[in-house]
């Protein structure tokens, strides 16, 4: 058996897998996987304040509109790729929404970093709207119930979330691997998807050191809380070594409710057990503010969660949903169809705030995350997966750290150069099938991170502030102009453009047609969604 924690896989299983699925008549479905990204950011003005504007009614429907839509407030903008078959198509696409909205943003920018700039008193953050129907009633009460409960400023915390799904057909191909397995298709590449992320968990750690990017905040984030941060100026406050502040214990991780959430990833079953029993089971503060005030409804329950998007984690299982379906519903019925990295801090070196070459390292790392031999997760082993996970985003950069590897501490740099040995034989595959070596370029040009903290993004952002003597704020708003200037330099074909408007028109159509449709009142409506909840996707 490879090593529990996935230093690196021996020449036994794993290799005969790799070999097996990169031959025959199945091998070029292990470079069809899809890949998708979804870009969260904040509009802001010129001079870096949050934009108190509505979404861009040139944007469509923030409700229906598949490739444009608002995350928490009504000034973060998430733009959402299709998927496509390779990284440079999902950049490419990204790009493309990027230069979409410069054209109708009017002198707005899209801030590129993490952290959110100085934002507003809480109670002036505005909070997303998604028109007078009843599901765009409930998504923005879930806002009011989420600002309750943890604050809008930690709600405008951007990210990328990447979306990663395998061919089909490579299942298949692994499980006629097997000939003693007694489990169904579905079943068995749910059962797989989890072992991924069993890996992930143990092994996520080196995203954060190789593309952690936010060291450093306005001070005014965590304004009246309890925190170590240090000094860096007037308005910023940092950790010295830290690789991304937006994935410690600032946000979710710190708020009670959450913190004894811990799902099993042993398999499917066991996932959905944990939450359908959050977003059914009261909570004791929940119920002291109640759903309504004064005849407004303040937060779709009082349960653990809301919803059970509401369980903040760095990567989830994924099942596109029919319509009014629930995420755990569609997972209990027809298995997992992929996942979702939620960990990736915004690059504010990058205008699309992703490179090409984090997408690469992301699909080989996915890969093999996939590949590798992945034994259950302990209750105890996941706590240490946790800490792992948590000292690298508030002191990655420390010389001599050392992390937990099955009760035993060993040097963080000595691992993570393990697992790019172990990531480097699926590289070397997918270039092969590929008829490139995008995939070892990409390794050999990260691999110096590792001994040089120097060259990491999280380090890169100190220095530069540093040298040019900026703020946070300063930073990130003279980056954002510069990107906004080289999106609007370079405006769509007429034939993108219509096509983009079409696709907003159709948003706002739809959303129309969602509101004329409606039947019965919120209250009714909110009753069916709960027993929704409880009898079809409890499990």
């Amino acid at each position: 058996m490879a090593n529990q924690n996935s230093a690196h896989p021996q020449a036994g299983a794993f290799q005969r897998r790799l070999a097996a699925l990169a031959s025959g008549p199945h091998a070029d479905a292990l470079r069809q996987g899809l890949r998708g990204i979804e870009k969260e950011s904040l509009r802001v003005t010129p001079q870096g304040k949050l934009a108190m504007t509505p979404h861009p009614r040139a944007f469509g429907s923030a409700l229906t509109h598949p490739l444009i839509t608002t995350d928490y407030s009504e000034a973060l903008v998430e733009l959402i790729t299709p998927a496509e078959t390779d990284a440079a198509l999902t950049l490419d696409r990204l790009d493309v929404l990027h230069r979409f909205a410069y054209s109708h943003m009017g002198d707005e920018l899209l801030w590129n970093n993490s952290m959110p700039n100085s934002l507003p008193p809480e109670d002036e953050i505005p909070l997303g709207l998604y028109g007078t129907s009843n599901i765009g009633t409930l998504k923005h009460v879930y806002r009011r119930g989420l600002a309750l409960r943890y604050g809008r400023t930690m709600q405008c915390i951007a990210g990328i979330h990447y979306n990663y799904s395998l061919n089909e057909d490579v299942w298949r191909a692994w499980q006629a691997l097997d000939p003693t397995s007694t489990l169904t298709a579905r079943d068995f590449q749910s059962e797989r998807y989890f072992a991924l992320i069993r890996n992930f968990r143990r092994t996520s750690w080196l995203l954060m050191y190789l593309f952690g990017a936010s060291p450093a905040l306005n001070r005014r984030f965590v304004e009246g809380k309890a925190h170590r941060l240090e000094t860096f100026d007037a308005d910023t406050f940092y950790l010295p070594h830290a690789t991304s502040l937006r994935m410690s214990d600032l946000g979710y991780t710190n708020n009670p409710a959450q913190a004894d959430l811990l799902p099993s990833y042993d398999n499917l079953d066991a996932y959905l057990d944990v939450l359908a029993k959050a977003v059914s089971q009261p909570y004791a503060p929940y119920e002291a503010i109640g759903t309504q005030r004064d005849g407004e409804w303040v937060q779709i329950n009082t349960n653990v969660l809301q919803i059970e998007n509401e369980f903040y984690s760095t990567i989830r299982p994924k099942r596109v949903t029919q319509s009014g379906e629930r995420p755990l519903h569609a997972l209990s019925e027809r298995g997992v169809q992929y996942i979702e990295v939620r960990c990736l801090d915004i690059d504010p070196f990058e205008p699309t705030g992703i490179s090409l070459e984090t997408a690469r390292f992301l699909d080989a790392y996915l890969l093999y995350c996939a590949l590798e031999d992945s034994p259950l997760l302990p209750p105890r082993a996941s706590i240490e997966a946790n800490g792992n996970f948590s000292a690298v985003a508030k002191e990655g950069r420390k010389p001599g750290l050392t992390l937990q590897r099955d009760g035993k501490s060993v040097p963080m740099r000595e691992w993570a150069e393990a697992l790019f040995d172990a990531i480097e034989p699926v590289a070397k595959t997918l270039d092969a099938l590929n008829g490139n070596d995008d995939h070892t370029r990409t390794l050999a040009a990260l691999r110096p991170r590792i001994a040089d903290a120097s060259l990491t993004p999280s380090a890169r952002v100190l220095q530069t502030m540093r040298d040019r003597q900026q703020s946070f704020d300063e930073f990130a708003l003279e980056l954002s102009t510069r990107h906004a200037e080289w999106f609007r330099a370079r405006p769509l074909s007429v034939d993108e453009e219509r096509a983009m408007e079409a696709l907003a028109a159709k948003s706002l159509v739809d959303q129309a047609e969602v509101e004329r449709n409606d039947t019965e009142s919120f209250d009714a409506f909110v009753a069916e969604y709960q027993v929704y909840t409880l009898n079809r996707a409890s499990v």
